[in-house]
């Protein structure tokens, strides 16, 4: 359960659940039902929105037992994120890259430029030493360029931007950063979806958490730094029911804000191909 209950009303930082479209027209299509979800913050006007298949009854499960397990270490995360945030927005904002991806770094290292896995990924971005080598970053005895969090986030930016053109859909793209692209291939094939939420059980454990970690911690940082948008008049927002759950409220409020959506076209500005190589 969340530990700050959400304003009925529309934000700035809007979620919008819509019918879905095609959003790469020359690939193969599926008969899916599913909504999508649209992050868009207006911070910077210049970053285009991410837009993803929304969670299933277990995924907003997920989110909420996450944040409920970890609020301790993602509130010192908050508290220390300022300019580390500041330095990656920047990189992002000039790949053309959603602002919200800043959150993968999170998930991957809490944000700690010297953070090693087991594995042998480092950095705030948790990159593999060939990786790192193929985005152009020096590795070597002297230098390891995956601690430099400007260098690291231009080389993350790249591989994400890559990955999005391969996938068109973000939760795929984050499985991809976390287990390679060839896993989540072969999930698309078996379920013969390009759905998440529907190929997910095809893929490892360990990208299927990826992924549910990264929406919950954006809803747990984007959540309370939302103001109004004075714009929007004339919203209908239901009654709440006495004993709603919190995976109700989450489904009732992205309905809610669904009826904003005409209201709002000047949130969903639509977003740009990267030009920088």
């Amino acid at each position: 359960m969340l530990k700050s209950p959400m304003p009925v009303c529309f934000y700035s930082l809007a979620l919008i659940v819509a019918t879905p479209t095609a959003a790469n027209p020359d690939r193969h299509s599926h008969t899916e039902s599913s909504t999508t979800v649209h992050y868009n913050s207006t911070k910077n006007s210049h970053s285009p929105k991410m837009a993803f298949a929304a969670p299933d009854k277990k995924g907003l499960k997920f989110v909420n037992r996450y944040i409920r397990n970890n609020d301790e270490c993602l509130t010192v995360v908050r508290e220390r994120s300022e300019l580390p945030f500041r330095s990656i927005d920047s990189v992002l904002t000039r790949y053309r890259l959603p602002l919200e991806l800043k959150y993968l770094a999170v998930i991957e290292s809490e944000l700690k430029p010297t953070a090693v896995s087991r594995v042998g990924a480092k950095g705030t971005w948790q990159l593999m030493r060939g990786t790192a080598h193929e985005l152009g970053l020096k590795v070597n005895r002297q230098t390891d360029e995956r601690k430099d969090l400007v260098k690291s986030t231009r080389a993350a930016a790249k591989y994400l931007r890559d990955l999005h053109h391969q996938f068109g859909d973000w939760l795929l793209v984050l499985a991809a950063y976390n287990g390679g692209p060839v896993p989540v291939i072969r999930a698309m094939h078996k379920a013969h979806s390009r759905n998440f939420w529907a190929l997910q059980q095809y893929l490892p454990a360990e990208s299927r958490m990826h992924v549910k970690k990264f929406i919950a911690t954006v809803w747990y940082f984007e959540r309370d730094n939302v103001k109004p948008q004075a714009q929007v008049t004339a919203l209908v927002i239901a009654r709440p029911a006495a004993n709603e759950s919190a995976d109700q409220k989450f489904s009732r409020l992205m309905r809610e804000s669904a009826s904003a959506l005409n209201s709002s076209n000047s949130l969903l500005e639509p977003a740009h191909p990267a030009s920088e190589k």
